[in-house]
């Protein structure tokens, strides 16, 4: 299984109280149940309204099932921004 990075941003940040952590996971779907796993609560809440990047491409609308991981690669875990 790949070994990736998960990185938090803003509220993701702040509610995992780290700002990244690795994770074995074959596909976004997979990393994001461990993150769950790992961090119930607030951070779980977070993770409904944000967006992801996987390997610095932007995740959409694909199903998270289908975003698969590579060994190495890195989860951006991007909340809403307020601002422009």
């Amino acid at each position: 299984m790949p070994k990736v990075t998960v990185r938090y941003w803003a509220a993701a940040k702040a509610a995992a109280q780290v700002a990244e952590e690795p994770y074995d996971a074959a596909t976004l779907a997979d990393a994001l149940a461990a993150v769950r796993e790992r961090h119930p609560g607030e951070l779980t809440r977070v993770l409904q309204r944000c967006s992801f990047i996987v390997d610095g491409h932007p995740v959409g609308t694909r199903a998270h099932e289908t975003v698969r991981l590579a060994e190495g690669g890195t989860v951006e875990v991007l909340p809403p921004f307020a601002g422009g």
